[in-house]
């Protein structure tokens, strides 16, 4: 190779190299930026959900206590105090607070429900069971293992405990069929008690 083109060949090489350092930092900032307006966007949907609860219902705003994961455990349950319109009847209360923990909350990684799900009815039978019929993104968007799985029928559970005393244990339904686990580990077959102790943080 003659000196010309190893001459050549270094200038490119410090070229290329000058460029990345340039180009790096800009790269970083518009994917910090980025992460941002996603952030903000799902600030923006659940201010957007509780202005439409508001909006929607004259009835008067109380405390509804929430359960998502608890930051920095995989396995664990934290309670959210939200300021909800809640109604009285226990069918359409068990409605509203189920479809506000679907919103989840403002930290995605802290959902326990699936963001493409929809809670499609929700009745209370004689016996207290709360029979919730979910859309098919309850099973098909959960990510497949027994702690996710469990830890989407807790807070089902532990957030109907808090806010609908009517209902005593909790059946799901998959477009209004039984199905025989949630995503391939939890079994659906039965019911699950509403009123257990399951562990939360504060």
């Amino acid at each position: 190779m003659s000196p010309k083109w190893r001459v050549r060949i270094l200038i490119g090489l410090v070229v290329a190299v000058v460029a990345a350092a340039i180009y790096l930092p800009v790269l970083k900032k518009r994917v910090k930026r980025q992460a941002q307006v996603q952030q903000k966007s799902e600030e923006q949907a659940r201010r957007e959900l509780t202005q439409s609860l508001n909006a929607n219902s004259n009835e008067p705003k109380v405390k509804a206590k929430l359960y998502w994961a608890a930051d920095g455990d995989d396995s664990g349950l934290s309670s959210t105090t939200v300021e909800l319109p809640l109604s009285n009847d226990p069918t359409l209360r068990a409605k509203q607070v189920l479809n506000t923990l679907l919103a989840g909350p403002v930290d995605s990684e802290l959902k326990t429900l699936p963001s493409d799900a929809a809670l499609l009815a929700f009745y209370i039978l004689p016996d207290g069971t709360g029979v919730a019929d979910f859309s098919e993104a309850m099973t098909t968007s959960i990510p497949s293992g027994i702690q996710s799985e469990q830890l989407a029928v807790d807070s089902i559970a532990r957030t109907l405990s808090e806010n609908v005393p009517q209902v005593k244990q909790l059946k799901i339904l998959i477009h209004g069929q039984e199905v025989e686990t949630l995503a391939g580990h939890l079994d659906l077959t039965g019911t699950f008690p509403v009123n257990a102790n399951i562990p939360a943080k504060k």
